[in-house]
This record gives C-alpha cells, sequence and structure tokens, in this order.
C-alpha cells in the first residue's frame, strides 16, 4: 500500500493558530497568577482550620472555631465589628470623594492646552509617595499642639474677633485623638493620596473619546454641561467602572495611613479609625494568633470579592455608540 506523499497536509487556520499563541502567551501570567495569589489565599483558608506552631506536625485542627470566633466578636460588639463599621464609613466617603475628584479635575485638565504633563505630574506625586511618608506628615498636620490645621484655626479666630466677629471662631480640634473626627481625618489623607490617580486615569478616558462626538454635540447647541453629561460621561463608564473597582478594593485593604498616622494608638482613638486588616496585624503580630487572623483574612477575601462582583454587576453596562 503505497501513501500519496503529494497530497498538501491540513494546516490549521490563521485565526486558530493566533488564538493558539495567544493562550500559550497567556498561560505563563495565569500560572503566576494563580501561584502568586490563588495559592496562598489557599494556604491562609487551610491555616485558619488550625491552631499555629512553627512545627507543621504539632498544629492541631480546630475546624471552624475561629470562625465561630469571629461571629461572636461581631455579635458582641467587638473589634472585629468596630473594624467592619469603620470599613463601610471609608468605604462612603473615600470610594466616593477620589472618584468625583478625579474626574472633577481630569475634566478641567482635559481642558489645559499647556502645561497639562506638568499639571499631571502634580496631581500624580501624592500616589508615588509613600504611604507611610504621607502619613507621618499628615499626623504632623493633626497635631493638636503645633500643627498646620490648628494654627490656621487660630489665626482665622484671631482675626474674626478682630473685626468684631467672634462668633466666627473655631477653636482648636482634636482632630486623631477624637472618636468622632479621626476617621474622616484619615479618610481625606486617603482620598488626597490617591485622586491622582484617578485623574490620570480618566483624563486618559477622556482623551480617547472622538473630537468628532463633541463637535457634534455643540452643533446641535449642547452646552458644556449637556456635552459632558450625555456624551462624555456614558463613554466613560467602562473607566468609571474600572475606578471604582480599584477604589473600592483599596480601601477595603486599607493599612498603611491607619497604621503610621497615629503610631501610638494604631486604630484608635477607641478603635474608631480600626479597618480589617490592622486588625489582622494585630491579632497575627501583636497577640500572635496567627490561625485567628488568617480566618480574618478569609473573611476580608469574601467581602471584596462580593463587593467587587456586585459593583461590576451593578455599574457595568454596555455603551452603545
Amino acid at each position: 500500500m503505497t501513501t500519496d506523499t503529494s497530497r498538501p497536509r491540513r494546516r490549521l487556520r490563521l485565526s486558530t493558530r493566533e488564538a493558539l499563541w495567544a493562550y500559550a502567551f497567556l498561560l505563563v501570567p495565569l500560572v503566576f497568577f494563580l501561584y502568586i495569589r490563588l495559592w496562598p489565599a489557599l494556604q491562609s483558608f487551610r491555616l485558619s482550620l488550625y491552631t499555629w506552631h512553627v512545627d507543621p506536625a504539632q498544629r492541631t485542627f480546630v475546624g471552624l472555631q475561629y470562625y465561630e470566633r469571629m461571629a461572636a466578636e461581631i455579635a458582641a460588639r467587638g473589634d472585629l465589628y468596630k473594624a467592619l463599621r469603620n470599613m463601610l464609613r471609608y468605604f462612603l466617603i473615600v470610594v466616593p470623594g477620589q472618584v468625583a475628584l478625579g474626574m472633577f479635575f481630569a475634566v478641567l485638565l482635559n481642558s489645559v492646552r499647556r502645561f497639562r504633563a506638568f499639571f499631571r505630574a502634580v496631581y500624580f506625586a501624592p500616589y508615588v509617595t509613600p504611604a507611610a511618608a504621607v502619613a507621618w506628615v499628615w499626623g504632623w498636620m493633626y497635631s493638636v499642639n503645633f500643627g498646620v490645621f490648628n494654627n490656621l484655626l487660630f489665626a482665622w479666630s484671631e482675626f474674626v474677633t478682630r473685626i468684631g466677629l467672634p462668633f466666627l471662631a473655631i477653636g482648636p480640634q482634636p482632630f486623631l485623638t477624637s472618636p468622632q473626627q479621626a476617621l474622616p481625618a484619615v479618610a481625606a489623607v486617603v482620598v488626597w493620596q490617591q485622586v491622582g490617580f484617578q485623574v490620570v486615569i480618566f483624563l486618559a478616558g477622556l482623551q480617547g473619546v472622538p473630537r468628532e462626538f463633541h463637535e457634534a454635540a455643540a452643533i446641535d447647541g449642547a452646552n458644556a454641561w449637556q456635552r459632558f453629561w450625555h456624551v462624555m460621561f456614558p463613554l466613560l463608564n467602562p473607566v468609571l467602572v474600572f475606578s471604582v473597582v480599584i477604589s473600592t478594593i483599596a480601601t477595603l485593604q486599607l493599612f498603611d495611613q491607619v497604621v503610621n498616622i497615629n503610631f501610638t494608638d494604631q486604630g484608635g482613638p477607641l478603635g474608631s479609625t480600626l479597618t480589617i486588616a490592622v486588625y489582622m496585624y494585630q491579632q497575627a503580630f501583636q497577640r500572635f494568633q496567627l490561625g485567628y487572623a488568617a480566618a480574618v483574612t478569609v473573611l476580608l477575601f469574601v467581602i471584596i470579592m462580593a463587593v467587587t462582583l456586585l459593583q461590576l454587576r451593578i455599574t457595568q453596562r454596555r455603551v452603545e455608540y
């Protein structure tokens, strides 16, 4: 029996080969992501089922005991309850503040024709500054005795008193030493530092909007606000979704600013600035309850995943061109 060697081999289509090469290149970062992200998460869940010991052979299986402890802590309104409550407050302040200010400044910068790169660098500089350094500087500015803000309030009080309006005087504020003012003060620092990232993201989205859309809306008689709301804002939906999700994840993981802005009372006063990440750190490295801290890590992972999926479902919508 002879074979016909003159018959051409069947070759894969170009689209199939491109897809295979794409999957091949995506496989490497996928394996890296699974090893760096998913594997530690699984190990944290495994660790949360055991009492911690340096020798793995001496670890004791406790099942869901740590999760029951978390439920009891929340029911008793302990520190974990305060951390969860504070995270909701941080979310309500930081995420809308970042997104709204980032979009506002991006729209302003988009209309600037000269020194645009300089202004973009100025807004972006706080984002690349180490969070610990930012927190230390702002902690000094919030100081009751010699902080910049209280000095300004003192100067303002003297001015309004001299002109005969003493009722407008504002006395020194406790800021970080007040359970009522500490959380908004920390949230303001986070917004200030992160808004530069939002500016760059929204500015890139605005520059991607075709100029023809603006010109068509202007010809139809739309003013600046109408062009933004009915033309630019709908086209920025993908950027908006990305911005909200990224800022939410960063807010739920808030740690550096809380720990460093008031180093002598981390998470205080009276737990008013405590976050889940700080609570987990305290349990693991101050009380050496690593099994319980791993359970808190799993809780934080579940919260971030649930909130992210919910946000994507609510905010993501298809834009019709």
